[in-house]
C-alpha cells in the first residue's frame, strides 16, 4: 500500500483532483498535470523535472500548465501538501483502529511503516525529505510545508509517547522520528534490507526501555 510520502502509483491513483466524467477542461488537465508531476518528482527528483516535460507526461502543453497553475513552485508546494495529507489519512487510519491503545498505536504505526512503505520495492524514500535536501532556499513556499510535516511526525510520536505513559516522553518520541527517518535513509542509500527488518523490533526496545520493562 502506498502513502503520499513515499511510493508513487499509478498517476490517476493518486490525484486529489480526480477527473470527473463531465468535468471541464482545465480541471480535466489540471488533474492530468498534477498526476504526472508527482510521478515524475518522486523518480526524477523537483530540480531534475522541467514544466515541458511534466506537460509531456500529461499528454498536454506548457501553455496549459500555466492556465490552472501559476508556476512550477506553485505545483510543487500542492504536490508536497497533497503527499503529506495523504500521510496524515494513512497515519489517523491505524491509530482508529486502536483507540485508547498508545503503545499499540505506536507499534502498529511502526510495523505497517516496515511492511507497507519502505519494505515496497518501489520506495525511493520520503519525499517531503527529498524535497528538503532539493529545495534550500528558506524563501521558497516548499520549505514552510516541508518544516510542517516533520514537526508535525514529532510532536504526534511525543504526543503518544505521553499518553503511554513513558519516561521522557519527548525524548522517547523524537528517537521514534529518528528511527523513522534512518529508515528512509537506509531504504534509499542502499538496499537496507537487514537495517528494515529490524525497524520494529528497535521500536520495541526503545518502548520498553521508556517503560522500564527488563528485556532478555
Amino acid at each position: 500500500m502506498s502513502t503520499p510520502e513515499q511510493k508513487v502509483p499509478e498517476a490517476t491513483s493518486l490525484s486529489p483532483f480526480t477527473a470527473l466524467s463531465h468535468c471541464d477542461a482545465n480541471a480535466c488537465a489540471r488533474d492530468r498535470l498534477f498526476s504526472a508531476a508527482i510521478n515524475l518528482f518522486y523518480r526524477n527528483g523537483i530540480r531534475g523535472v522541467s514544466v515541458d516535460a511534466i506537460a509531456a507526461e500529461a499528454g498536454t502543453t506548457k501553455v496549459t500548465f500555466y492556465r490552472v497553475f501559476e508556476s512550477k513552485d506553485d505545483l510543487i508546494v500542492q504536490v508536497l501538501e497533497e503527499q503529506s495529507k495523504r500521510f496524515w489519512e494513512w497515519w489517523d487510519a491505524i491509530l482508529a483502529e486502536h483507540p485508547g491503545e498508545p503503545r499499540k498505536q505506536i507499534e502498529e504505526l511502526i510495523a505497517r511503516f516496515q511492511t507497507e512503505i519502505i519494505g515496497d520495492d518501489e520506495c525511493r524514500g520520503c519525499a517531503v525529505a527529498n524535497a528538503a535536501v532539493e529545495i534550500v532556499d528558506e524563501d521558497h513556499p516548499a520549505r514552510v510545508v516541508i518544516k510542517k510535516h516533520k514537526i508535525e511526525i514529532a510532536q504526534r510520536l511525543r504526543g503518544l509517547c505521553r499518553e503511554m505513559g513513558a519516561r521522557q516522553p519527548d525524548v522517547l518520541g523524537d528517537a521514534l522520528a529518528l528511527l523513522y527517518s534512518g529508515a528512509f535513509s537506509a531504504r534509499l542509500a542502499y538496499d537496507g534490507r537487514e537495517q528494515i527488518g529490524a525497524v520494529s523490533a528497535a521500536a520495541s526496545a526503545l518502548l520498553d526501555s521508556a517503560l522500564g520493562i527488563p528485556r532478555e
